[in-house]
């Protein structure tokens, strides 16, 4: 007959969804089955639940622990090459570089509506809206307001000062190599 689960131990462990053999905090329906069909209980030390505090519910500490371990896919995922991955992990590794990696500020610019300034190649500034973006950053962008400034010569040759110009384009498609930074702004 298998073991009661214990009080105790539930407070000290979490559930994550892997396979082990271990029986120590089992329920009795779950201990009668086969290994292979065990679900497996990973133990934590009560202080260091991730971020657990007096006032969290385990659910919220649950919740933590499945983004852990979502982290921890990826990172396993980033570290192999490309084409060992099925197309579902490629998708994912994407779906997670869209939303951390240097892509996030389009998309926060794309979805919030804000504007982005963009610094180009050309010593010109772009203040815009996004619509649309892609991995080689080229852009559809509206309502852009290109800046830069130009120095006239002088009638002898020397420098002139400094003039800001600034022109207004409705709607535009940069291409992205000619994109050095992005700001939201």
């Amino acid at each position: 007959m298998a073991r009661k689960t214990r009080i105790p131990e539930l407070h000290e462990r979490l559930f994550v969804g892997a396979k082990l053999t271990s029986t120590s905090c089992l329920t009795p329906a779950t201990a009668e089955t086969t290994p292979s069909k065990r679900v497996a209980v990973v133990p934590l030390p009560f202080s260091s639940r991730l971020g657990r505090t007096s006032h969290t519910t385990p659910s919220v500490t649950l919740h933590s622990a499945l983004d852990s371990m979502a982290d921890a896919k990826i990172q396993e995922l980033l570290s192999k090459p490309r084409s060992e991955l099925t197309e579902y992990e490629v998708a994912q590794v994407e779906e997670h570089e869209l939303t951390t990696g240097p892509l996030s500020i389009l998309q926060t610019a794309v979805r919030s509506r804000t504007q982005v300034l963009i610094s180009c190649r050309n010593n010109r500034k772009i203040l815009a809206r996004v619509k649309a973006f892609d991995r080689h950053c080229n852009m559809v962008l509206e309502n852009a307001k290109e800046m830069w400034t130009e120095t006239p010569r002088l009638a002898n040759g020397a420098p002139g000062r400094k003039v800001n110009k600034d022109r207004f384009i409705s709607k535009l498609f940069l291409r992205g190599d000619s994109v050095i930074l992005v700001l939201l702004s």
